[in-house]
């Protein structure tokens, strides 16, 4: 790895990815050499999808992107960034109202890590709308989700909820 090496990581629940969480980590892998998808293992949201679950879907779903590494993140993120010496975070922002609390969460982490700078990057229009809630919940509903995300959760996402 050179010293120009950029890197960068993008956390969250991915619980399940979607189409924009995948348009995130294309654009994100543009900018940086290498993109860490950090699978977040906290209970906090109450995932309902376990961790390998998770990491496995992304894989898949990213397969085809050298520049990605998924794995898991399990603790603080500015503990994680120090650990794997890398302090660009990149959160994606769907509407304004995703601003306030990305903006407080990237105060946070720089108060806790001065080095660590947060990217926000905006997905493609068509991704503006979903989230993972949604998504969970058109499927609750007997909703197709196939247009929201990749196949292999789409997979998994009707194997969990009947």
């Amino acid at each position: 790895m050179g010293v120009n090496h950029r890197r960068a990581i993008y956390p969250g629940s991915f619980d399940p990815v979607t189409f924009g969480h995948l348009d995130v980590i294309s654009r994100a892998s543009h900018l940086f050499d290498s993109v860490i998808v950090a699978v977040a293992t906290g209970e906090g949201k109450k995932p309902l999808f376990s961790v390998a679950d998770r990491i496995a879907m992304l894989k898949e779903s990213t397969s085809d992107n050298s520049a990605v590494e998924v794995v898991s993140l399990d603790g603080l993120l500015v503990d994680f960034a120090r650990k794997r010496n890398v302090f660009t975070v990149i959160r994606g922002l769907r509407a304004v109202s995703d601003f306030e609390f990305e903006f407080q969460m990237a105060l946070m982490n720089r108060k806790l890590e001065s080095r660590l700078e947060t990217v926000f990057l905006t997905p493609k229009e068509d991704y503006t709308y979903l989230s993972s809630r949604i998504v969970k919940e058109v499927s609750r509903l007997g909703g197709d989700v196939s247009l929201f995300i990749p196949a292999p959760a789409a997979k998994k996402l009707r194997e969990i909820i009947r």
